[in-house]
């Protein structure tokens, strides 16, 4: 393997942050927090709006066992990309580069730059609504503005990761914030709550809860935060000893199952708000963000819930572009060994994405942006397969982890969990296919 192969992605951060040799534990806790919370942005992007408020203003609580299902399986995989990256010091793009013929590894690019792109989407399209119910901008014009977000990004870069993951955290404390609010507003049911993280058979029979399903699964487990979280671990400087990469894998493993217990709370929340508000109120076909914002004031009777609202999911937005470009860098880096100048990734990440926005917005009219969001999550789950199952194939190789290698329990969990993600895409695409003859018929 050449120097050039052997460099590892965003070189510019690589173990850019110390480690204190000191025993103790909160010390070292602080410093390996981070990347968990850069990763937990995805899991709360405004994809998840979408379909959480289809979801809960449809089916009342029923789809909070999805949610608290997919974000265990997100913690267990994101604990995956920890292990991989920090035993093997490869990301997971690299990890297939490494392993995989030239056309697969070409092939594995190709798919992971579609889900950053319906990832992308659904950020710009939330931004872009968000400055609308706030501002009264019109969506072509927000959807433009939001594009320039990539001086934001490229100013934090130059300054240091930590200012990036300051940034990341603080966001995610208002959009917290935001959220804690609106649930006192709405005064949900507990006992309905409690009941809806019960799963039940009817979501697999039902085709319009499996598609809302299937895209929570999507924009909850989300395939190129796979490929960001097992290469933004490394940033962290740890001494390349055995005991030290154990101590690695247990704080970045604590680090974001926290932080993705705070995505759990604020998916949840979305969704119970919406069902809280809507579903119980004769409000079920709610499934626009716009209509959302429209009728969170005059059902809740507060004023203010509306434009917390709106500046939640503008705040999410913003957020969420922030891993998209490290991730598009990474995924490019990773499985071509090609390097472009930030700027231009994050600038053909953002065009990418603008098309299909704008045609769809001129051509189909605001109204149609909802849907698009969630046409864009369920692309995000019918990709995952195909990062999932190469994480849990390499984690599970001897040969390559050696003796950071998944224990044989974690072994059957990993593979039930790729089967299930496998199984529910096959299942929706049955489902969607035998929709479409029914309807021809």
């Amino acid at each position: 393997m050449t120097d050039s192969e052997n460099k590892p992605s965003l070189p510019e951060v690589h173990r850019s942050i110390p480690i204190p040799n000191s025993k103790g534990f909160w010390r070292k806790m602080l410093a390996y927090a981070g990347p968990g919370y850069l990763v937990s942005v995805g899991y709360m992007d405004p994809g998840n709006w979408a379909t959480d408020l289809a979801g809960g203003a449809k089916f009342g609580y029923t789809l909070l066992s999805v949610i608290l299902l997919s974000n265990l399986m997100a913690i267990l995989l994101q604990s995956l990309c920890v292990r991989l990256g920090v035993a093997t010091g490869r990301d997971l793009a690299q990890a297939c580069r490494d392993y995989f013929s030239p056309r697969v590894s070409f092939l594995l690019w190709i798919l992971c730059e579609i889900a950053i792109s319906a990832c992308d989407l659904a950020e710009l399209v939330g931004s872009a609504i968000g400055l609308q119910l706030l501002f009264g901008i019109p969506l072509v014009w927000g959807v433009c503005i939001t594009a320039l977000d990539v001086i934001m990004v490229l100013f934090l870069q130059g300054k240091g990761f930590r200012y990036i993951e300051a940034l990341v955290i603080t966001i995610i404390a208002i959009i917290g914030g935001c959220f804690i609010t609106e649930i006192i507003f709405s005064k949900p049911d507990a006992g309905g709550v409690l009941l809806g993280y019960v799963p039940k058979l009817e979501i697999l029979q039902n085709q319009g809860m499996l598609y809302i399903a299937v895209g929570i699964l999507g924009a909850t487990v989300m395939p190129h935060n796979l490929y960001l979280h097992s290469s933004i671990v490394q940033t962290r400087a740890w001494q390349e000893t055995s005991d030290r990469k154990w101590e690695a894998i247990k704080f970045g493993t604590i680090d974001s199952t926290v932080a993705l217990s705070i995505a759990l709370f604020i998916n949840s929340a979305i969704l119970i708000l919406s069902a809280a508000t809507f579903h119980f109120s004769g409000y079920q076909e709610v499934a626009e963000i716009q209509d959302a914002y429209k009728l969170l004031s005059p059902v809740l009777g507060v004023g203010s819930a509306s434009a917390i609202f709106a500046f939640a999911l503008l705040a999410s937005g913003q957020n969420s572009t922030l891993t998209a470009t490290l991730a598009g860098q990474i995924v490019m880096e990773g499985f071509l060994n090609f390097r472009l100048r930030p700027w231009l990734r994050r600038l053909l990440t953002r065009l990418i994405a603008i098309v299909p926005a704008l045609i769809t917005i001129i051509l189909f009219g605001e109204g149609s942006t909802t849907n698009l969001l969630v046409f864009s999550q369920v692309i995000l789950s019918l990709q995952l397969s195909f990062a999932v199952i190469p994480l849990v194939m390499f984690t599970s190789n001897r040969r390559l982890m050696g003796e950071f290698v998944n224990p044989f329990w974690l072994k059957a969990v990993a593979r039930s969990v790729a089967s299930v993600i496998v199984g529910l895409n096959i299942w929706l695409l049955l489902q969607t296919f035998a929709g479409w003859l029914s309807a021809r018929s």
